[in-house]
């Protein structure tokens, strides 16, 4: 038993360590930190996290969003807002699985509508 909870919790602290944790720049040392692009497939899209693995695909309507664990999975397929995003260059509404994806050194992300708003984000 000791086993299994000590594996649960190694998986959990894998899950929940974000993916440029390593990175020796501070969000103190630098308020605006770049964003790093990333594929859709590693994006907790209830949550709004970026992990360093593959999280579920969860298929609604001929669209891939991705969550974390079962939860978020059962999350995704019942709540249509969690599936839409807002640009925080243009204040748009933008789908999820569609949109160009930015991760902060945090793991948290931004979702944004197309490239041009990714690049203007980073100036």
């Amino acid at each position: 038993m000791k086993k299994i909870i000590f594996t649960f919790a190694a998986f959990v602290l894998l899950l929940t360590t974000p993916v440029f944790a390593q990175d020796a720049v501070t969000e103190a040392e630098n308020p605006f930190p770049s964003l790093h692009k990333v594929e859709a497939k590693y994006v907790c899209m209830a949550n709004n996290r970026v992990f360093p693995v593959v999280q579920i695909p969860v298929e609604v309507e001929g669209k891939t969003y991705y969550g974390c664990c079962q939860m978020c999975e059962a999350r995704l397929q019942k709540d249509e807002s969690l599936r839409k995003g807002i640009d925080p260059v243009s204040g748009a509404e933008v789908d999820k699985a569609d949109a160009v994806i930015g991760a902060r050194r945090d793991g948290s992300v931004y979702y944004f509508e197309n490239e041009e708003n990714y690049e203007a984000f980073q100036e």
